[in-house]
Order: structure tokens, then C-alpha cells, then sequence
């Protein structure tokens, strides 16, 4: 089989089990619900019922929860194709070799899932200016900003009457219909979506007041909740660092030499929010000698973590120690003095990934000329989508 035909069955392949997937992880989300026959097959394997060590389900989940999953990821697998093939357009036309999409499957089983971890597409040939980089890196989250866009509308402007929570949540049938007022208490807790400024405009003027469901109960909207992740994947795509689209863009507008000094400002600022208030400074003061020993220990775990994250940015290990180390004694001082200011440590693994990964840094390129007025007008409408789509604490669980 030539190599082309034998990438392209690969890509198809990884796209049907992608749909497949998110499809799973919709209905998941949706009927707040698993599909257990990952458990069942499990305790199958220990010789033991799946009754006993399954989870306990309300409604077992099949083919007719299937299918209402479709609801999530249609929308939501459009808007990432959208994106990507943004970029493989705008590549193209730039005569820049590029693949199609690679779709990346991921279900759990025994956990919810979003059923994918989004797709990429690889660049075959070298991009040789600011201009390209910029073009291609900008193209995709337009385009998928856009997608969302739609989707977001129309999740919130098709909203179903309050009977709809009923099918999720029987015993909310006794509020009658003033569902509002009420919301699903789970004892391992509850997943309310983080508002960023789009989302929070949408509840306020678009939704229905008298259908806009409690925040305890976003997820189980599937528009609405393939919308919301778009933005979140918009937005971590937009960071103007390294690899990452932002990060060409900003390299397009600025160009290298200010980028590697301003880079690495950025992910340093992304840093310190994201583990803002992981260690206290009163948390050492209390306890016994052996908690204290504990914090400490895992206290030189995190410092080791941003020495990990530093290490490539700089030349000089001493210098990625030292810039870690300064991150830590700001966030103890920080939180000495604003005891109530938070960061969000779920995006802490991303700061691993763009750290040891990514890179926080941007290839040269031989054409450094700078960019015309139109395209420095579209750089600063992707700072605003940057702003306008992040969430400082994305996903929030409420106990």
C-alpha cells in the first residue's frame, strides 16, 4: 500500500473513532452517566458480577443514549474540524506541504471523557516567513471562533423547556416545573463551567431566563457544552507562546527577537497564576513535624516541576532554577497578602506540556519582514477573541 493511501486510511480511521468516542462521551455528559460495559468486562476478568464493584446507575446507558450523544459531537467535532482545516487551506494556498487532520480518540470508560484530545495537522515543509507563520496560525482559530460562535447561539437560543432535566434527573419531577431554583447536589461533587466574558453574554441576553438552566446543569445541554469547550480549546490555542497559534501570531506581529524576550515573560505570568495559592505559607506553620516534612517535600516536587517547565526557555539551568524559584516566593508572598487570590491548577499540566514540549520559543524563519496594516488589524482581533473566550478557572468542582 503506498505510504499516502496508507496515511490516509489511518486519518480515516482515527476520525471514525473519534466520532465514535465523542459520540459516547455526549451521552455521557449528557445523562450524567457512563456506558459500563468497560466495568462489566473488567469484572468479568476477576470472576466477579459487574453489580458488585460497578458503579450504581440510575438508567443503564445503550444504543437510544448513543444516539442523543450525536448531539455533542456533531457541533462539537465540526467546530474542531473547522479549525483545523483553517489551517490546511490557508497552508495550502501558501504553497506550505501540510497533512490532513489526525484526530485523536480518547474514552475512558470509567470516567467522563470528552471523548477526544482535538486533532492536528503536521507541517511537511519549512515555513520560511513571519508572514506564512502568522497566516497559518491565525486561520484556524477564526475559523473555528466562528463555528463556535454559531453553535453557542443556537444552544442558547434552542434551549428545551425545563421538562428536559426531568429526563436526566427524575427526582426533580417534585419542583414541578420552577427547576431553576433547584440543582442536582452530587456527593463527589458538582462540575459548574467557569464563565469567561462571550459565555457570560450569552446567558444574560440570549438565553431564555425562564430555560437557561442552573450552572449545575450546563453540561448536560450538549450545544451548550460543545460551544463552552471550543472556547476553552480556542482560548488555550490562542496563548501567545511558543508553537501554539498564538504563539504565531505573535511571532508574525513582533517578530523573533522581541518574541523570545516576550514569550517567556508570558509563560512565566501563565505559571504563576496557574499554581497561585497551591502552598500557603500557613500551611507550614501548622501541624506536626511529619505534615510539615510532607509539605516540604512536596513543596521541592513543585520547584522541580517549574525548573522542568523553565528549563528550555532558557540557556543557562541556573537561570530556569532561579525563575522558578522567584515564581514560588511570589506566590507565597501573593497569597500572604491575598489569602482569597486563587489561580487554577488544572491548567497547570498545560504549563508542563508548553514548557517541556511545545517549547515556549518560536523557529526563525528567513523572511523577517513585518506585516501589513490588515493583518496587524487581525492580530489584535485574535488578542480580543484571546481575551473575550478565557475562562481564569474553566472547570470549577463545587462539593
Amino acid at each position: 500500500m503506498p505510504s499516502n493511501t496508507r496515511t490516509h486510511v489511518i486519518q480515516a480511521i482515527l476520525f471514525v473513532v473519534t466520532i465514535i468516542t465523542t459520540t459516547m462521551a455526549g451521552a455521557e455528559w449528557m445523562f450524567g452517566n457512563i456506558f459500563s460495559f468497560v466495568y462489566d468486562m473488567i469484572y468479568f476478568l476477576m470472576g466477579q458480577k459487574a453489580t458488585e464493584g460497578a458503579p450504581i446507575v440510575a438508567k443503564p446507558m445503550g444504543w437510544p443514549e448513543f444516539v442523543q450523544g450525536f448531539h455533542f459531537s456533531i457541533p462539537f467535532l465540526l467546530i474542531l474540524t473547522i479549525h483545523e482545516f483553517g489551517h490546511y487551506f490557508v497552508a495550502r494556498a501558501h504553497q506550505v506541504k501540510v497533512t490532513l487532520p489526525y484526530y485523536i480518540p480518547l474514552w475512558f470508560g470509567i470516567s467522563q471523557s470528552i471523548g477526544t484530545m482535538g486533532a492536528f495537522i503536521r507541517i511537511k515543509s519549512v515555513v520560511k516567513s513571519r508572514l506564512k507563520f502568522f497566516d497559518i496560525g491565525i486561520a484556524g482559530p477564526l475559523a473555528g471562533f466562528i463555528a463556535a460562535l454559531v453553535v453557542l447561539w443556537y444552544g442558547f437560543t434552542h434551549l428545551p423547556p425545563p421538562e428536559y432535566i426531568f429526563s436526566i434527573h427524575p427526582e426533580y419531577a417534585r419542583y414541578g416545573l420552577s427547576y431553576p431554583q433547584f440543582a442536582y447536589e452530587n456527593a463527589s461533587g458538582n462540575l459548574v463551567l467557569g464563565d469567561n466574558i462571550l459565555f457570560w453574554l450569552f446567558k444574560t441576553y440570549v438565553a431564555d431566563p425562564a430555560r437557561l438552566p442552573h450552572v449545575y446543569e450546563m453540561i448536560h445541554y450538549p450545544y451548550i457544552f460543545a460551544g463552552y469547550l471550543a472556547l476553552f480549546f480556542t482560548s488555550l490555542n490562542l496563548i501567545p507562546i511558543g508553537q501554539l497559534d498564538g504563539g504565531h501570531i505573535l511571532y508574525g506581529l513582533i517578530g523573533k527577537k522581541k518574541f523570545n524576550v516576550v514569550a517567556p515573560i508570558l509563560f512565566g505570568i501563565f505559571a504563576f497564576y496557574a499554581g497561585l495559592g497551591l502552598f500557603r505559607t500557613e500551611s507550614f506553620a501548622i501541624g506536626s513535624d511529619a505534615v510539615f516534612y510532607e509539605r516540604l517535600f512536596y513543596l521541592a516536587i513543585y520547584i522541580y516541576f517549574l525548573y522542568i517547565c523553565f528549563k528550555r526557555a532558557f540557556d543557562n539551568p541556573s537561570t530556569a532554577l532561579m525563575v522558578g524559584l522567584m515564581v514560588v516566593v511570589g506566590q507565597f508572598a501573593i497569597s500572604y497578602v491575598r489569602p482569597d487570590w486563587e489561580g487554577s491548577t488544572g491548567f497547570l499540566p498545560f504549563v508542563f506540556i508548553l514548557g517541556r514540549f511545545l517549547g515556549i520559543k518560536h523557529p526563525e524563519t528567513e523572511d523577517n519582514a513585518p506585516l501589513d496594516l490588515p493583518r496587524i488589524i487581525l492580530g489584535i482581533c485574535a488578542l480580543i477573541i484571546f481575551v473575550i473566550s478565557f475562562s481564569p478557572t474553566p472547570f470549577i468542582i463545587i462539593e
